[in-house]
């Protein structure tokens, strides 16, 4: 099991539990902390002395208390520690389910677990820990109902053709000409404007931009 653990929670009575779920797991080597700032330095000092973590645990969300930060949020803090131990294993502990965010984690090989804050949060951060440990990637039941749902929409060619025209800054009411050059059919701007009009409102996003974000962070584009 992971001897050296670190963990980055802003809520006192959550970084509690979590450590308590260590202790029973017989993990005694752990650091928590409130800040991503202070998470990045203790993980890049321990490092240095040779002595490096092998495994974060971190929220994804910080709330704002006024105290300078150069990193804000659980996000920017993995892509900096990633950069500085690319080999450190990760594990996001968050309310944060938006499966475009956990898929872009996990596709940019960012995680190697994620668990979402619930009822049984505990269970499956032992899960998660045994998982990872086993060089195995975990996703809690929630998220994996979350990405589940929100990739219920089967993407056709058509839509496909469509946002990919859009990331290439065509806009939307100059789509048809290109569709009909590609031969792909239905190709009229009624047609388009169904189709993304389907898309946001399946995977539940209110703009075109989100849409093309989320294509790209799951490679379908």
């Amino acid at each position: 099991m992971f001897k050296k653990v670190l963990i980055a929670e802003d809520h006192e009575i959550a970084n509690i539990s979590v450590q308590k779920t260590l202790l029973e797991l017989g993990i005694q080597n752990t650091k928590y902390v409130y800040y991503c700032d202070h998470a990045y330095t203790w993980l890049k000092n321990a490092l240095r002395d040779g002595e490096p973590y092998d495994l974060l645990i971190t929220d994804l969300i910080f709330e704002d208390d006024n105290t300078p930060q150069q990193l804000t949020g659980g996000i920017e803090l993995i892509r900096a520690v990633k950069e500085l131990q690319p080999d450190l294993k990760v594990i996001v502990l968050s309310s944060e389910s938006r499966s475009e965010v956990v898929d872009s984690l996990f596709n940019k090989k960012l995680v190697n677990g994620y668990v979402r804050k619930a009822r049984r949060d505990a269970q499956h951060l032992r899960e998660a820990l045994d998982a990872v440990y086993s060089l195995k990637s975990y996703q809690s039941p929630e998220v994996k109902e979350s990405i589940n749902e929100k990739n219920s929409h089967e993407f056709t060619n058509l839509d496909l053709n469509i946002i990919a025209l859009l990331a290439q800054g065509i806009q939307q009411k100059n789509i048809p000409s290109y569709l009909q050059q590609r031969d792909i059919k239905p190709s009229g701007l009624s047609s388009v404007e169904k189709r993304l009009n389907l898309m946001r409102e399946v995977m539940e996003f209110s703009k075109n931009e989100q849409l093309i974000a989320y294509c790209k962070d799951v490679g379908l584009i």
